[in-house]
């Protein structure tokens, strides 16, 4: 995964689309004034699939009023993503595409792709919530522009004929859902994996910590509408109901992490959403992954459930290790 670091009295960035011929790219711009002021690289995909402008994303040059600021330097959140398994896009499920096209084609659920693997409880240079906090903000920024698809892994490239799950925008191509998107990156930041299906993530507060190995138990944040907001924390994870009151959505708190271009705070979350929500200045926010505006008056306000804080929640050996997240959809 390529890094940089931004450095200096200021630092200005240039908009670029979020669709590039090899890779998602996405810059954002905002000016730098101190040596510590962070931003994430040029945001890509952490996994960018090739030809990912044939992905049927619909950006529509979209350019987003948004941005991240990030007090830790770059170098230190990407820390361990040079090596494997976190360096090679083959690896992000145990099994190659290759041999799970032979083995599962017809099975069903086969329209999700490969199923994610376990990432590793990866060896981090701070162990502080904060830092682990920004380390999943940034996996989850590198990501911003992939469209919105059933998939478990974000650079599932189906081949011609395989069988899709229609979504509201886009052709069959790389993409994640809201909860995929969520599982992959707490996965792929700190070897924390979530069930999959929007429903069993929602409820489910006692996992397998990092690795896969020991217990975790997630903190549940559920209060007047008021006080849970003034305690989100960044890579807080905030679940939605529909109007028939089933969960059916997630997103991640971005917190201080966030703000507009012009360096004003902002209250965002980061997922990915087929739905056109819109942005601070009225303009379509295309579906997939952005960072997306959290307002009294937005459908996130409207329709917020609960909270899941996983950073900073109860971590302790445990007489039986809990079985592995499950995989799939369970909207049913």
């Amino acid at each position: 995964m390529a890094s940089k670091r931004f450095a200096g009295a200021a630092v200005g960035l240039s908009r670029r689309a979020c669709l590039g011929t090899a890779a998602l790219v996405c810059t954002e711009r905002f000016t730098l004034h101190d040596a510590q002021a962070q931003m994430s690289p040029p945001i890509t995909s952490v996994q960018a699939p090739e030809s990912a402008s044939a992905d049927g994303t619909d950006s529509g040059g979209y350019v987003s009023p948004y941005a991240l600021r990030f007090s830790v330097p770059q170098p230190l959140l990407d820390a361990g993503f040079d090596a494997a398994p976190w360096n090679d896009p083959d690896a992000e499920s145990n099994l190659s595409a290759a041999v799970w096209q032979d083995q599962n084609a017809h099975a069903l659920g086969a329209a999700w792709g490969p199923p994610a693997r376990q990432y590793p409880a990866p060896s981090l240079p701070h162990s502080d919530a904060g830092y682990r906090r920004e380390r999943v903000i940034s996996v989850a920024a590198r990501h911003i522009g992939l469209s919105y698809q059933h998939h478990h892994l974000p650079s599932w490239q189906p081949p011609g004929g395989w069988p899709w799950l229609p979504v509201k925008i886009g052709a069959n191509g790389p993409g994640l859902d809201c909860s995929n998107f969520s599982s992959f990156v707490f996965n792929y930041a700190l070897g924390v994996k979530l069930p999959t299906g929007i429903g069993r993530q929602a409820a489910l507060r006692r996992l397998a910590g990092p690795g896969g190995e020991g217990c975790l138990t997630a903190q549940l944040i559920r209060d007047q509408f008021a006080a849970v907001i003034a305690a989100l924390q960044p890579a807080d994870l905030l679940y939605f109901r529909n109007p028939q009151g089933r969960i059916r959505h997630v997103a991640l708190w971005v917190g201080a992490i966030g703000q507009t271009a012009d360096q004003a705070p902002a209250a965002l979350v980061i997922d990915c959403s087929q739905h056109r929500h819109r942005d601070g200045q009225g303009n379509a926010i295309p579906p997939g992954v952005w960072l997306r505006p959290f307002t009294a008056d937005s459908w996130y306000a409207a329709h917020l459930s609960h909270v899941h804080r996983l950073i900073g929640a109860t971590s302790a050996l445990c007489d039986a290790t809990p079985g592995p997240a499950p995989e799939g959809d369970d909207r049913a």
